[in-house]
């Protein structure tokens, strides 16, 4: 009989953990949650230093009574959730459930990587339960509690009965319908922009853009080219001579981007693979827990996929440098590893999203997973090794071309060296413009115009986001954690948000009158930068710098006092609706 229990949330994960142990370890699922607070009421004793009323989810007791069975007689109890604050809190209320004649018995253990390496390593070094990091996640839940079921009731009065505000999805979508308002009041502004067309000596023919005229830089930003300017540059061009000014070369260097965080791997998946974020963390969860690898079982392909750093451990970096060294050569390795910056807000509680093992590359295992699973995989493979290369070297060209009182550059740039770029390149949200190849020329000489090509444009409105797009806007404004990112997407599509035709995320007519409403109502809890501090505070709860209910007690009586003022002064759209300043056209009135 097995000596000691290990407990997980999922039965995939304790599956892959169970292959990697011997018959001295039971390893069992919880499925996730035991219990939350209740959904029928608050749940939260506010006059008693905001006491939860913890419950068993429906359906979890038997898997309770499970857990308790399998415990007695047990030497030890391993709590292996997840490493993060939910999976802390997991654990924290398992262990209560089990009860204080256990206690002595039960310890934490961490799995940053579900490897037979990663299991093992965990289990000889056992931690006790985190209470600071319990704490913060006790706060969050409560503090969600408290907005959104303070403020629903006063939704369902004043707009309509069913619809929820939440902390952090309120600031979400407050973002999306700013932005809204921002493409509605953009006026498109015309500019022009002016191409030689011209060819040297030496071919090819190649093509510069206007650069100045009359001393006047024009950038389409700060001065933005009049079609009428752009005809006379042309009539005062075409009979005068094109003569090479100055031409500069410089090597320039393009380093590699650093391993994925939770946020860009999001991010990079819906740009390369159209893939959702939600739908993103679901495949990360697969190849953290563990995929069927023919004889080897199942096996954890990835890290933790829930991070904010990019930091990668010592061991991570001598293996992925042996790879780099063996499989491309000494050339596309530097001398030392390369190291990245986490961003202030950074918890830096995990690891960079990295493979386990670089023996595992995506070719050697592409049999074995299913067309999602390797992509996802090849994306955060390649990115991992990509980043410890060396930079990619070119040689860049920049030729002014002067005609009468105009200049036109032209540049282009010629790769030296591919470094980095072998393995893998950064996707952009905007395509870049394409530098072409530029013959060989030499100052002073004399070029031949084949031809103008002038082009009109208008200024854009600033684009919509996507969803990967507003996490990385979250990320960035310290708003959120990388574990709230999906639910945050969640919550907003199902009423408040929808997708239009480029799967670009703008606000319904409810999420546009919700999102006012809020912001008039409560100002200060829609900001972004309270929204952020706030964070900020659950961090300090987390590293044990600030209590839990001190927190709580510095949010509630402020926002107390916003609810009863709500109450009263918010108006209502319910019976009397929103005027849309469309006339009718039966009536002429207002609709």
């Amino acid at each position: 009989m097995a000596k000691n229990l290990v407990i997980v949330e999922s039965p995939a994960k304790a599956k892959t953990i169970r292959r990697y142990l011997g018959s001295n370890y039971q390893v069992t699922p919880s499925v996730g949650h035991v219990v939350d607070l209740p959904k029928s009421t608050l749940g939260v004793d506010i006059e008693h230093d905001f006491k939860p009323e913890y419950h068993v989810i429906p359906g979890k007791a038997k898997v309770i009574e499970e857990i308790k069975k399998q415990a007695k007689g047990k030497d030890h109890i391993f709590l292996a959730t997840d490493p993060d604050r939910e999976g802390e809190a997991i654990a924290f209320h398992i262990a209560d459930r089990l009860g204080k004649s256990l206690n002595g018995k039960i310890q934490r253990i961490l799995l940053h990587e579900i490897t037979k390496e990663g299991v093992k390593e965990a289990i000889e070094h056992p931690t006790e339960l985190n209470r600071p990091l319990f704490d913060a996640q006790q706060a969050r839940r409560v503090l969600d509690r408290l907005v959104g079921y303070r403020i629903s009731p006063i939704l369902w009065d004043k707009v309509k009965r069913g619809i929820s505000a939440g902390r952090v999805q309120s600031v979400a979508l407050r973002i999306i319908v700013e932005r809204e308002k921002e493409r509605e009041a953009f006026r498109a502004e015309e500019y022009w922009t002016l191409d030689a067309q011209l060819e040297g000596g030496n071919p090819p023919p190649f093509k510069a853009r206007l650069f100045s005229h009359a001393s006047q830089r024009i950038d389409n930003k700060n001065y933005k080219l009049p079609e009428q300017e752009a005809r006379d540059v042309i009539a005062a061009c075409e009979g005068k001579p094109f003569v090479v000014k100055s031409i500069e070369r410089k090597e320039v260097k393009r380093t590699p981007t650093p391993p994925f965080i939770t946020s860009r791997l999001q991010q990079e998946a819906a740009r390369k693979l159209y893939f959702s974020p939600s739908r993103t963390m679901k495949i990360a969860q697969r190849l953290y827990e563990g995929v069927e690898l023919g004889d080897a079982g199942a096996t954890g392909l990835i890290t933790y996929m829930r991070t904010d750093s990019p930091r990668v451990s010592p061991q991570a970096l001598e293996m992925v440098r042996g790879y780099i060294a063996n499989r491309y050569g000494t050339d596309y390795l530097p001398d030392h590893a390369n190291f990245y910056k986490g961003s202030k807000s950074s918890q830096d509680a995990h690891e960079a999203i990295r493979p386990t093992s670089t023996d595992r590359d995506p070719e050697s295992i592409a049999r074995y997973l299913d067309k999602d699973e390797l992509a996802l995989y090849t994306l955060i493979f390649n990115r991992f090794v990509s980043s410890q290369m060396v930079p990619a070297v070119f040689d860049r060209t920049t030729i002014d071309i002067e005609s009468g009182d105009a200049i036109f550059r032209a540049t282009g740039q010629v790769m030296k060296f591919d470094g980095f770029i072998r393995v893998y390149i950064e996707g952009q949200d905007e395509p870049e413009e394409q530098e072409g190849m530029l013959p060989q020329l030499s100052e002073g000489e004399i070029l031949k115009l084949l031809g103008f090509d002038p082009q009109q444009h208008f200024t854009q409105p600033p684009p919509r986001f996507s969803q990967a797009t507003l996490i990385k806007e979250l990320e960035e404004k310290g708003i959120g954690r990388p574990s709230t990112y999906v639910s945050i997407m969640n919550s907003l599509t199902k009423v408040y948000v929808e997708e239009d035709e480029s799967k670009r995320l703008r606000p319904t007519s409810l999420g546009r009158v919700v999102s006012d409403l809020l912001v008039t109502g409560f100002p200060d809890v829609l900001e972004v930068g309270f929204t952020a501090k706030l964070e900020n505070e659950l961090d300090d709860v987390e590293e044990g710098r600030d209590g839990w209910i001190p927190t709580l007690h510095r949010f509630w009586k402020p926002f107390e006092k916003r609810l009863g003022e709500a109450k009263d002064k918010m108006p209502e759209v319910k019976r009397t609706g929103v005027k849309t300043g469309l006339v009718c056209e039966l009536d002429g009135g207002e609709m």
